[in-house]
Order: structure tokens, then C-alpha cells, then sequence
């Protein structure tokens, strides 16, 4: 059994601390890399990760269409790499110098391990194009998809969702469940929603996070022994239980179970808020996680970091957390 961390605050006597959160599938919009193409150093770095990762990063980032990044094997190592850039146009120094925690969504929990030292970023994308081509395998071989379920009564919420045979994949906020499994399922639920809730189809390509994606945590068990995983460098939070994870095989053991187990982002803020975090920058492709984090940590600060236009608000947030750190070292 996986062993993980108290949640208790890591930082010693700090009255702030910085989250940066990784989004995960659903969050790409067709042509959102082409903004980031401007900066000298990204077209090598997609060129790398491209390579690596099997795929035409910057086509698939810049003309490809919706339907085209909808493919799992396609959205799932652009939203890492897109992670990737926008940290390493983010970051000047190692995050292991700030009082910061990282957590990513789904997929996007590659790309924190990455951030964190983890994971290196070549093994990163290695891990993800074996879980996108493995899980998008998953996924054809039944007609699977996934529902938002938002609003209702949480209990009355998950009894629907166990009404119709599903599986609740994403607990994002006390308002919003995803419930995932196969297409007859997900009508009989659109049939019957609970009270005072919406069902929401999403534009995913299978029933994530449930055990219709068991093949994919076998292929990515025989690819373990490849990959080098290594203690975080800073608190590094699980979509499992929103612990944070207290070594990298932990980190990896995670990463690998939670294809097949359901995302628990409401533990993740919870653990976020109790650890003290004031303010939470989100990485490319962003929007969905600082719009949970409004409605879901009271009083935080965040910032999207959409296009390299808003770098400089993520770097003022970086910069006051910086200067926290140095007056809680005095």
C-alpha cells in the first residue's frame, strides 16, 4: 500500500503559500500554442517533446482542429507539453526556493511530477504518450464517455450516478461530480438527473478514471521499470486522496493507479487550503482549475496562465512568495 504524508504545512512559520496547478484533459482549445510559438526558446522545446513524444506537437498545438486534439492519444502529451512551456517561461529558479505545493488534474499530474523533479521531462512525455495511446486503445474497445454533473444535493448526486450503473470518475468541487462509464449509462442518467443538477455531456473520448481503462494500468505497470522516478522537490499532492506523496515511487505508483481510480481534485483544494494556500497560479492550457479554486478555496488569488500575456501577473505572485520565503528564513 502506498504510504503518503500527514496533511499538515510543510512550510514552518509562513502566512501564505503559492499552488501551481496543472490542468488535465478537456482544457485544449484548437490553435492555444500559437501565442507561445512567439517566444524564442518554444519551438525547440515542442521539437524535443514532439520527438519524444511521438506526435507533431506544434501542428497539433497550432492548425490541428477540435476534433483532431480531442483524440486522446493527440490532447494528452500537448496538454503536458503546453505544461512544460509555460513553466519553464514561468520559472527562473527552482521552485524548491519557494514555499510552494503543485498538483495537477488527471493527466496533468505528469506534468507536476515533472515540475517537481519527479519525473524528468523526456520521461514525463514517455509516460504520457503510453497512457494517451494506451487509454485512447481503452477506450475504443467499447463506446464509453463521460458526464458533468453539476449542482444537487452531493448525496443525491453520487446515488444517481449509482443509479445508472457509473462510476463518479472526477470529484472536482462539492458541485461538480463527473460521472464516466459507457453511452447507455450516461443517457439513462441524462434521463433521470438528480434533483436540482445538470448533466452535461463532455467532449472526451471514453470513460476515464473507472475501471473500463484497466488495460492502460497494465501497459503502464510493464513500462514502470523504465522510468526513473525521484522524490519530489517540493509537496507534491495525489488526485487519489489529496495527500501529499511522500516519496517519487509514490509519486509514480499514483500516477499509474489513478488511469483507473477516480480524481479527487475536491481533496486536493481541501489539502491546498489547509496547507495555507492564499494564491494559485494555473499552467497552459488554463482556466478550468483557477475557475474550481474560485468557488472552491474562499479568498484565493489566481492567475490563468493562458498566453504569454499573462506571465507577468504569474511572475508578481511568484515574486511576493519569494520575498516570503526570505523573511521567513530571517
Amino acid at each position: 500500500m502506498r504510504k503518503h504524508r500527514q496533511n499538515t504545512v510543510p512550510f514552518g512559520k509562513l502566512d501564505s503559500v503559492l499552488a501551481i496547478v496543472c490542468p488535465g484533459q478537456g482544457s485544449q482549445t484548437p490553435g492555444f500554442l500559437s501565442p507561445w510559438l512567439e517566444l524564442p526558446a518554444v519551438a525547440g522545446q515542442l521539437a524535443a517533446l514532439s520527438e519524444v513524444a511521438g506526435i507533431d506537437l506544434i501542428a497539433h498545438g497550432t492548425t490541428s482542429d477540435a476534433e483532431t486534439i480531442k483524440d486522446t492519444a493527440v490532447a494528452q502529451p500537448l496538454i503536458v507539453a503546453a505544461g512544460l512551456v509555460a513553466a519553464s517561461a514561468l520559472l527562473d529558479a527552482p521552485l524548491a526556493e519557494l514555499p510552494v505545493v503543485v498538483a495537477g488534474h488527471s493527466v496533468g499530474e505528469i506534468t507536476a511530477a515533472a515540475l517537481t523533479g519527479t519525473l524528468s521531462d523526456d520521461d514525463a512525455m514517455r509516460f504520457v504518450r503510453e497512457r494517451a495511446n494506451t487509454m485512447a486503445a481503452a477506450a475504443a474497445a467499447t463506446p464509453t464517455g463521460m458526464s458533468a454533473v453539476v449542482g444537487g444535493d452531493p448525496e443525491d448526486v453520487l446515488a444517481a450516478i449509482a443509479a445508472a450503473g457509473l462510476t463518479p470518475a472526477n470529484m472536482n468541487s462539492k458541485g461538480q461530480t463527473v460521472a464516466a462509464g459507457t453511452l447507455e449509462q450516461l443517457a439513462v442518467l441524462a434521463a433521470n438527473p438528480p434533483a436540482k443538477a445538470r448533466v452535461i455531456p463532455l467532449a472526451v473520448a471514453g470513460a476515464f478514471h473507472t475501471s473500463h481503462m484497466a488495460p492502460a494500468v497494465a501497459a503502464l505497470t510493464a513500462l514502470r521499470p523504465s522510468i526513473t522516478a525521484h522524490n519530489p522537490s517540493v509537496p507534491l499532492l495525489s488526485n487519489y486522496d489529496g495527500a501529499v506523496v511522500g516519496s517519487g515511487e509514490d509519486a509514480l505508483s499514483s500516477l499509474i493507479a489513478q488511469v483507473s481510480r477516480p480524481v479527487r481534485w475536491d481533496l486536493c483544494m481541501d489539502t491546498m487550503s489547509a496547507m495555507g494556500v492564499t494564491s494559485l497560479i494555473e499552467l497552459a492550457p488554463a482556466g478550468t482549475l483557477t475557475g474550481l479554486a474560485k468557488r472552491g478555496m474562499s479568498g484565493v488569488a489566481t492567475v490563468a496562465v493562458k498566453t504569454p500575456d499573462d506571465l507577468a501577473s504569474a511572475k508578481e505572485l511568484l515574486a511576493a512568495q519569494a520575498a516570503m520565503r526570505e523573511e521567513g528564513t530571517e
